[in-house]
């Protein structure tokens, strides 16, 4: 699907702007990780990289999940 949005002029690259759309999709568990590094143009591995500089992490736990993992550990 394309999309054409017209925004005012800002100070901001076209590649900020999908990586911006792409990081707040998946922060909102909307896309997945995968798709949401198509969104942006990088690579998964890149993308998971980026974000958790942010402070977002790239992999979703739920609790349940999370609690098998720490038990596992």
């Amino acid at each position: 699907m394309d999309l054409t949005v017209k925004i005012p002029e800002l100070n901001i690259k076209e590649e900020e702007i999908r990586f911006l759309l792409a990081q707040k999709l998946f922060e909102e568990g909307l896309i997945s990780i995968g798709k949401a590094a198509e969104v942006s143009g990088y690579t998964e591995k890149t993308f998971a990289e980026l974000i958790l500089r942010k402070g977002i992490p790239p992999f979703k736990y739920s609790d349940l999940n999370l609690r098998n993992e720490l038990n596992n550990a």
